[in-house]
């Protein structure tokens, strides 16, 4: 059993501030897995296989807990967080992975790469606190990768771009940079963009995947659950499973950050409340007629932020009737516990 320091898992005076001296008799783990039921984490004392104390959907890959070695006993504040809006139809916030130093959003030099998701994809990051880094797989069998990467970086001087090609392990190891010396490398990516292909080169593991229709870019990707996985270069990556959707919630900071030019035209308008449509005084309308400010990401912004807006407000509404619901709850067994008693008399 492989066991590693607190240092080698990416220890930091983050979480050891968070100790106090009732903490004493607990160990510090890592979540490397999350399960309905289970949580597999690694420590100083090696591999565990903990209880949660909380629901599972409250635990991330990635995450510090303190440990008696059964049970999860308490979860440590993370330095990055990266969430979405749950999939599907049910209304809530899913964590996807916690203590991320970069997040890898994998795109490819094909047909694949779509300035839109990618957009949402680098609010996500940003909003976590990571440092967001976009690989373009795929450049072996592109005439002209270099034209991706100028596209990504244009996005935002926030982004770093790397074109590389995921089947040779010299060119991929130009990524160890971001994960070396216990630091952590999310990857997030639609499905049959090379996740698996970067994270076996990076890993040293040698899992199957499946081919891509090279006419549609499309494929098929073997990754089905996130788990944290140690790299040849002595730092994590977290895969993940190919997203078909997502919805943003909670990222305002990162929008902001990821359209610092349009929120700048903003602050200039003359009405604090501008809906940037008739108002006079309007910068943001006025960048638009004048060609300073392009009409599509003016729009790619106007739509994630209504989007990030309605999702938020959705999950606090629903977070608010849990909470009241629970008090009806608590309320109705305190009450009967009372009328029991009083018949018992």
């Amino acid at each position: 059993m492989t066991k590693y320091t607190r240092a080698d898992l990416g220890w930091s005076d983050h979480f050891a501030r968070q100790l106090t001296e009732e903490d004493a008799p607990f160990i510090p783990a890592r979540i490397s897995e999350v399960h309905r039921s289970q949580l597999v984490a690694l420590s100083e004392a090696g591999e565990m296989r903990l209880i949660p104390t909380d629901s599972a959907g409250a635990y991330a890959v990635g995450d510090w807990v303190l440990t008696d070695g059964t049970s999860a006993i308490r979860r440590l504040d993370p330095v990055t967080d990266l969430h979405r809006r749950a999939a599907g139809h049910a209304v809530g916030a899913q964590r996807m992975a916690a203590n991320v130093n970069t997040v890898g959003l994998v795109t490819s030099c094909n047909a694949d790469f779509n300035v839109a998701r990618l957009e949402r994809y680098l609010a996500l990051a940003l909003a976590s606190n990571a440092l967001p880094l976009v690989i373009l797989t795929k450049a072996d069998i592109c005439d002209d990768p270099d034209s991706y990467r100028r596209k990504a970086e244009r996005l935002s001087p926030l982004v770093t771009a790397i074109a590389v090609n995921a089947k040779d392990p010299e060119d991929v190891a130009r990524l160890n940079a971001w994960c070396s010396n216990a630091k952590t490398l999310a990857l997030l990516g639609s499905s049959g963009v090379g996740k698996t292909t970067l994270r076996n080169a990076l890993t040293g593991e040698a899992e199957a995947t499946q081919n891509v229709r090279e006419d549609d870019a499309k494929g098929r990707h073997t990754t089905t659950h996130r788990a944290l996985r140690p790299t040849m270069s002595g730092g994590w990556l977290i895969d993940t499973p190919g997203m078909r959707e997502l919805q943003l919630s909670g990222t305002s900071d990162g929008l902001e950050e990821l359209f610092d030019d349009i929120e700048s035209l903003a602050a200039q308008c003359k009405f604090s409340n501008c809906a940037h449509d008739s108002e006079p005084g309007c910068a943001v309308k006025a960048a638009l007629k004048d060609g300073t400010l392009d009409q599509a990401r003016f729009d790619r912004w106007q739509k994630l932020r209504r989007e990030d807006q309605h999702n938020s407000e959705s999950i606090a509404a629903a977070r608010a009737r849990q909470k009241s619901f629970g008090r009806v709850v608590k309320e109705a067994v305190s009450t009967k516990s009372r009328y029991k008693r009083g018949y018992e008399d």
